[in-house]
């Protein structure tokens, strides 16, 4: 039998991204969100409009989608309640935000050039994705305050382990991204780490422990 529980999120999993972009000092800022789909070479990002990335973005009109493997999950989750703003937004300090310029330092990520664009590649990240920004959309309404960000992917860089030799296209075995759903991490199927973001956004959930 259907219920209707008038869910207040619907966010039932999406890889999890480390987007980077540059700062206006010419920093790396690095964000991880989880809000993105691809079609074709093109890239939709949903982002709330009070963050340092879609400044960047905006400015910039450059970014690096880095995807990160399950393995990855601490490092994401050290990125969680940080943000590159300086003037840390009200509600996000309710939450527990707080100002953090260094983000590859905090993760504990490595900072590698890209080819065609300015901010920087995460090296650990099995695939990046040096993209463009093509248009912006206005999107929700109410206090629902975020913009989606449609990009073009110009060039994009892939663990050799994880092409299908001979081919052009990634192995869906071997390439296991980190997924969020309801701000949780999950990786095979499974929780794989305990999430900051969920305790910030107090999210009542009853995990189970993973049988493998």
């Amino acid at each position: 039998m259907h219920i209707d529980p008038e869910l207040k999120v619907l966010y039932f999993g999406t890889p999890v991204v480390l987007i980077s972009s540059r700062n206006e000092d010419g920093t790396a800022n690095l964000a991880p969100m989880s809000s993105a789909w691809w079609l074709g070479d093109h890239c939709m990002l949903g982002l709330a409009n009070s963050g340092q990335t879609p400044a960047n973005l905006l400015r910039e009109r450059e970014c690096v989608l880095n995807l990160p493997s399950s393995a990855m999950v601490e490092a994401v989750d050290r990125l969680a309640l940080t943000t590159g703003r300086p003037d840390v937004p009200e509600y996000k300090a309710r939450q527990g935000y707080r100002y953090e310029p260094e983000k590859f330092a905090t993760a504990g990520l490595t900072e590698q050039a890209s080819d065609l664009v300015a901010p920087p590649r995460v090296a650990e990240c099995p695939i990046q994705l040096e993209c463009r920004l093509v248009a912006t959309h206005p999107f929700g309404v109410g206090s629902l305050n975020v913009t989606a960000f449609e990009v073009e992917v110009v060039r994009s860089h892939v663990e050799e382990d994880l092409v299908i030799p001979g081919t052009h296209y990634v192995d869906p075995v071997g390439w296991d991204p980190l997924i969020m759903k309801f701000c949780e991490f999950f990786g095979g199927g499974h929780n794989v780490h305990p999430s900051r973001l969920a305790s910030g956004w107090q999210m009542p959930h009853r995990l189970r422990p993973s049988a493998v």
